[in-house]
């Protein structure tokens, strides 16, 4: 007969009967090592720059596989990553699209990880693979098309988009705006296809005119071209004029993809999903709900106007999907995903989208996009502080003025290796510009006050 495992053994299972009297020691364990790192780094992030921050991790880590296990484990590496981390809960980390996730949607992950179903095969996820039939109609709804499936992110949604279009066109060629995600044009390599034509967008957006002309030069290549337009993007948050755009895509025969990975958002904000107007006429929409949707990564979709697009993905293994068990009524998983091991991150999605419904969702989304319009006037109104232009979404581009392009990449890398603040940076008009991401719902007017006195105070005179 086997010896049970002691109550305080880390090698006891996180599910089964037993599971939960596991888990609630070590849950408080590592909210006590969760707080006892963020009050140790002190601020947005850890100070001291990339050597000082990985030589903290060395120490903490010291010998990776010890032969004996260490009881303290837990709690030390805990501890070493909340200190190490860059934390988007903190009104001064505004660098990236890095949301500050919901906390009733890290509890809802908390059940994936004990449970570990897999959705590819329904007996390892029976409930699991029907609320994600459920909630992914749902949004793809939202967004004016038929289904979705479920990805980790926009850049594996925007390769299934083109390899989508690749298949039912019998292939494709990719045309976007300079202003398009990096994944886009490397989607296109990873998928064999001809290089992408690049339509410029002169003002931060892809220009119409330009993509008539393209798309004009393009005539031969009817009904197998794909046109990306982007709702939201990375360096300023603009979005192309979609109703023109999908109007030229009409005229000439092109399949339409939307990247909304950033914007997608807006559809739950009635003050603001009139933005997206012109989504609905997409082929393909990329959403993405670990940006502006409060998610823990990942939460990535890929929307779809013709379910049978879907068709290409589907797999046959017999240890997973026999036909004698899908014409019994088993449901076929493999044909909703590139990929086979696949956790159900459908069930964080769900739980945010019953606790906090259309209109808590969308208060989320009106509490950023405000904040970032403040923002954007204390800089206007400040005499040492240019800003770019007025915010789309959440996204505020500034720097100081008079400042050199290398000026401002100095300053934002003293923030940084001071432990300070958290700024991206981006390249537009051919000038560099700091960037403010704001997706945290709770930061204060004093916040964004207190930002822009820590960037004039690094900034040389």
């Amino acid at each position: 007969m086997s010896t049970p495992t002691p109550p305080e053994h880390p090698a006891r299972l996180a599910s089964g009967p037993d599971g939960p009297h596991a888990l609630r020691p070590l849950l408080d364990t590592v909210l006590d090592a969760l707080d006892s790192g963020r009050r140790a780094r002190g601020g947005p992030l850890p100070a001291g720059g990339p050597e000082a921050v990985a030589a903290r991790v060395r120490d903490a880590v010291g010998e990776v596989l010890p032969e004996h296990g260490d009881p303290d484990a837990l709690r030390g590496l805990v501890h070493a990553l909340a200190e190490g981390a860059a934390d988007p809960a903190d009104p001064l980390c505004a660098a990236h699209l890095h949301c500050p996730p919901l906390a009733v949607a890290t509890a809802a992950d908390l059940a994936v990880s004990a449970l570990n179903p897999s959705l590819d095969s329904w007996d390892q996820a029976p409930a699991a693979s029907e609320l994600e039939a459920l909630v992914t109609r749902t949004l793809a709804h939202e967004a004016g098309l038929a289904d979705s499936v479920v990805t980790t992110g926009g850049t594996e949604s925007n390769q299934l988009a083109l390899l989508l279009a690749r298949e039912s066109c019998g292939g494709v060629r990719l045309v976007c705006g300079a202003n398009a995600h990096h994944s886009l044009p490397r989607a296109a390599w990873l998928l064999g296809l001809p290089e992408p034509v690049v339509v410029p967008a002169p003002s931060g957006t892809l220009d119409p005119a330009a993509l008539h002309s393209a798309l004009t030069d393009l005539g031969g290549a009817r009904g197998s071209l794909l046109v990306a337009a982007t709702a939201g993007t990375t360096d300023a948050g603009l979005i192309d004029p979609l109703p023109e755009i999908a109007g030229l895509c009409a005229a000439h025969g092109a399949r339409l993809h939307i990247d909304a990975a950033h914007g997608g958002g807006l559809l739950f904000s009635e003050r603001h999903r009139d933005k997206l107007t012109g989504l609905e006429a997409a082929h393909t929409v990329t959403l993405d709900l670990h940006k502006l949707g409060w998610q823990p990564v990942a939460a990535g979709l890929l929307a779809v106007r013709h379910p049978r697009d879907l068709a290409v993905l589907h797999q046959r293994a017999d240890y997973l999907n026999a036909g004698d068990d899908t014409e019994a009524g088993l449901p076929d998983l493999l044909g909703r995903s590139l990929r086979t091991t696949r956790r159900p991150d459908v069930l964080k999605i769900a739980v945010t989208l019953k606790a906090l419904g259309r209109r808590g969702l969308g208060a989320l989304v009106d509490q950023v996009c405000s904040r970032a319009r403040e923002f954007a006037d204390l800089i206007h109104d400040h005499p040492g502080f240019e800003l770019h232009d007025r915010p789309t979404i959440s996204t505020v581009l500034f720097r100081p003025a008079g400042a050199t392009d290398d000026a401002v990449a100095a300053v934002r890398r003293r923030l940084l290796t001071e432990g300070r603040a958290v700024l991206g940076r981006a390249r537009l008009d051919d000038r560099l510009w700091l960037k403010a991401t704001l997706l945290n719902p709770d930061t204060r007017t004093e916040d964004l006050a207190a930002l822009l006195k820590l960037v004039e105070g690094s900034t040389p005179r």
